[in-house]
């Protein structure tokens, strides 16, 4: 009995040392293929840090005519050609109507002065002649005014405020424009960025997947359009903000001029009826 018993035993631990074998040699393709797996990931990592690395260089050592170049063409010709008109023609008018306005400056204060002492000195017809020499919208407003002296102080007033309305409509000419070139620029590049939605949804609608590469040029052309639109827009809008801050600095020194003129005429107007 002990002998069987001993047999058993002796049995059993050979089985249980042949299944631990196996199972160690089981373990070791398993073991095997998980490092293998973990080396090939860290090596697609660090080919692709490689790749992106390439990208950085290549960028930075590109010039950047040739990068907005690229850009420009990889937008779409059509509409990044049209937005840039937008931004030619508005910039045009805006460096049209800056100097029209440099032109336009005078020194209300000297003119005055000028006209006071020519109406002591020589009356009306002094004073036109001054009025004449001087460039400007004021100085033409003035002339407006003095050569209506004849019919009255009254009438004096009323052509001084109608041109003052005339010169101001002058000094606004071609704003129109310039606001809608900002409206239209925008809306352009929203436009292109719908067009390249809808051009990246039908590639995959064709492949019947959705994937990055498939999707990638479309989503490109929405973007840099949408960009381009907004600089332009951006741009035109600070050139618009500053002709405005000059028209009305310009209106504020005529009105404030015409006031002081129609003195000058009343106070000449009652010395001369003296």
């Amino acid at each position: 009995m002990k002998k069987v018993f001993a047999t058993v035993m002796v049995m059993a631990m050979l089985g249980l040392g042949s299944i631990a074998a196996y199972a160690q040699k089981a373990e070791a393709p398993a073991a095997e293929a998980t490092e293998q797996v973990q080396e090939e990931v860290a090596e697609a990592v660090e080919a692709e840090a490689a790749v992106v690395e390439e990208v950085v260089e290549a960028e930075q050592s590109t010039p950047l005519h040739k990068t907005l170049k690229t850009k420009f063409i990889e937008g779409g010709a059509g509409f990044m050609a049209a937005t840039l008109l937008c931004l030619v023609f508005g910039l045009a008018l805006c460096i049209e109507r800056i100097i029209y306005l440099s032109l336009s400056k005078t020194n209300t204060k000297a003119l005055l002065e000028k006209i006071e002492a020519a109406l002591k000195n020589g009356g009306i017809e002094a004073a036109l002649e001054v009025c004449r020499e001087t460039r400007g919208p004021v100085a033409s407003i003035f002339y407006q005014g003095l050569s209506r002296y004849d019919e009255g102080v009254e009438v004096v007033e009323k052509t001084v405020a109608s041109y003052g309305g005339v010169q101001l409509g002058l000094l606004e000419k071609n704003l129109s424009w310039i606001s809608l070139f900002i409206s239209i620029a925008p809306s352009l590049g929203f436009l292109g960025t719908i067009i390249g939605m809808i051009e990246a949804f039908d590639k995959i609608q064709q492949v019947g997947d959705i994937s990055a590469t498939v999707v990638a040029g479309g989503i490109k052309v929405a973007l840099l359009t949408t960009l381009l639109g907004l600089i332009i827009a951006i741009i035109l809008q600070l050139f618009y903000n500053y002709i405005l801050s000059v028209i009305e600095g310009l209106v504020n020194e005529m009105e404030d001029s015409s006031i002081s003129l129609l003195d000058l005429v009343v106070e000449y107007d009652a010395a001369h009826k003296k």
